[in-house]
């Protein structure tokens, strides 16, 4: 019994001596993953929340929109991209306001607006953002901004759409060789499939007449 007794305390002693070495370590590597585990779950809560305050947001937006009430849209855009920039709603929201500026004739807006949306959306909200742009500054025949706007790195399922409105910058700049080329790539990223789109790019080679 006794000899069991002393492996028992040899082996308490080593136990001893290992945890003097390593303890503090190993309490410190304990206390960060648990600081880990309660900040993540905290960063969750804490999105979930400004998601729920920018939903609410956005809500009031869209029955700004809805009433044309110009003021109470573009301050809850704004409020969107100074308090709640990272969510979604914030980029939808510059977007539904960029949408109701331009269609009140409030060019300028709508062109700081997408310009938010351009730089601080994610995927194809940023995407959509940039040809919008493009759109607006082509009618304004601010055709260097336009192509800056459409030369930008995009997803690939907007290839088409880029491709089309470079043909549009272009063609208003009587480029014709270059947008006849743009509007080609368009119809080949734009695949076989019939459709409206692929109808209107044909027109556009085809007013373009025997440009090489």
């Amino acid at each position: 019994m006794a000899h069991y007794d002393l492996e028992e305390q040899e082996q308490l002693d080593s136990l001893k001596t290992w945890w003097k070495m390593y303890g503090n370590l190993v309490t410190g590597l304990v206390s960060v993953a648990a600081v880990a585990v309660v900040g993540w779950q905290g960063w969750n809560w804490y999105q979930g929340g400004q998601s729920a305050k920018a939903s609410a947001i956005y809500g009031v937006l869209e029955q700004a929109v809805a009433i044309g009430d110009a003021q109470k849209v573009k301050a809850a855009a704004g409020e969107l991209a100074e308090k709640f920039g990272g969510t979604q709603y914030a980029a939808l929201g510059a977007m539904l306001a960029a949408k109701q500026s331009f269609e009140a004739g409030d060019l300028k807006t709508a062109k700081a607006q997408l310009t938010w949306a351009a730089d601080n959306a994610k995927d194809e909200l940023k995407d959509l953002s940039r040809l919008r742009l493009a759109a607006i500054q082509l009618d304004e025949k601010a055709y260097d901004e336009a192509m800056k706007q459409l030369e930008a790195a995009h997803v690939s399922t907007f290839d088409a759409r880029f491709l089309e409105m470079k043909g549009d910058v272009l063609s208003a700049q009587g480029k014709k060789v270059e947008a006849r080329q743009a509007y080609k790539a368009a119809m080949e990223k734009s695949g076989d499939k019939p459709g409206a789109g692929r109808e209107l790019l044909q027109q556009k080679l085809d007013s373009l007449g025997d440009a090489a």
